[in-house]
């Protein structure tokens, strides 16, 4: 590789890396989210079979019990799962997805915007644009996107809040089969209203906490408990401000040096093994 390959070479990640800079997330629109209330919800995991069905991923094991015994993450093959908690004697079950966050870190930290927020509200992955950094599974709060190891031809995976089906006018598939509407959709701000509404209607039912309301600048995906959030294990140390307001220098950073190091040493690779196999070959021409 000449000087010229070289320079174009640490050129291309440069621009990648302000391509990345150049995200922004999407604010002040009218976010469509969905409000899980755990004091409805009866375990029947039948949000887990219907997002394995619409979005063709492996049907999740019909064993609840043996699931129930370990605290369960999503992964690039469960994109919702549910967990089982013990609280005072009381069995409480939690659905756990993307949280959809109005301000997504994940997005900001996308150098290609692959990862982006639309303006009704769900965070999808475009799969054409992206480059396979992961930098948005580094950047989430919650641990959401997963990446396929083991494909053939990898991608990012998480809950798109059934996207497609919301571009059709249909549910998103995990609240159209909630049988107890413990998973509901609609507009964010209709789904605080109610939530409200039913902290205060049955102050005795609910602690006074929405939680994601205010949560890394608010989330699409809101819930409501009985019991103080840390007691299900939801992370209580995240704060109200927006992760990519919080992290901008830090996320802008990050990709600057995993961009530009790699990007070096491929072009000293390269220049390496040309030199080599000029003096091989110039060798050769000397017997």
């Amino acid at each position: 590789m000449d000087r010229r390959n070289f320079l174009t070479t640490v050129g291309m990640a440069v621009g990648a890396t302000f391509i990345g800079g150049n995200a922004k997330a999407s604010e002040n629109v009218e976010m469509m989210g969905i409000l899980i209330d755990t004091t409805k919800c009866l375990g029947c995991r039948s949000c887990e079979y219907s997002c394995a069905e619409v979005n063709k991923l492996p049907e999740p094991s019909d064993d609840s019990d043996e699931l129930y015994k370990s605290l369960r993450k999503t992964s690039e093959n469960s994109w919702t799962v549910v967990n089982r908690f013990e609280v005072n004697g009381n069995e409480i079950f939690v659905k756990e997805q993307c949280m959809h966050c109005a301000q997504p870190a994940c997005a900001a930290a996308c150098l290609t915007k692959a990862m982006y927020k639309t303006k009704e509200g769900p965070v999808v992955w475009d799969g054409s644009k992206c480059m396979g950094c992961r930098f948005c599974m580094i950047s989430c709060p919650f641990d959401v996107p997963k990446f396929e190891y083991f494909s053939a031809n990898p991608k990012i995976s998480k809950c798109v809040m059934c996207w497609e089906r919301l571009e059709k006018g249909e549910l998103p598939a995990c609240a159209e089969n909630c049988p107890t509407e413990a998973v509901v959709f609609g507009k964010r701000s209709d789904l605080i209203h109610e939530a409200n509404r039913r902290i205060y209607s049955e102050s005795d039912s609910y602690v006074k906490h929405i939680y994601g309301e205010h949560e890394v600048g608010g989330t699409g995906v809101l819930y409501l408990s009985s019991v103080p959030f840390e007691k299900l294990k939801f992370r209580n140390d995240l704060g109200n401000d927006a992760y990519p307001e919080l992290t901008k220098e830090f996320l802008y950073a990050v990709p600057v040096i995993l961009t530009l190091f790699p990007a070096f040493l491929l072009a000293l690779s390269n220049s390496t093994k040309r030199e080599k196999s000029l003096t091989e070959s110039e060798g050769g021409n000397g017997h």
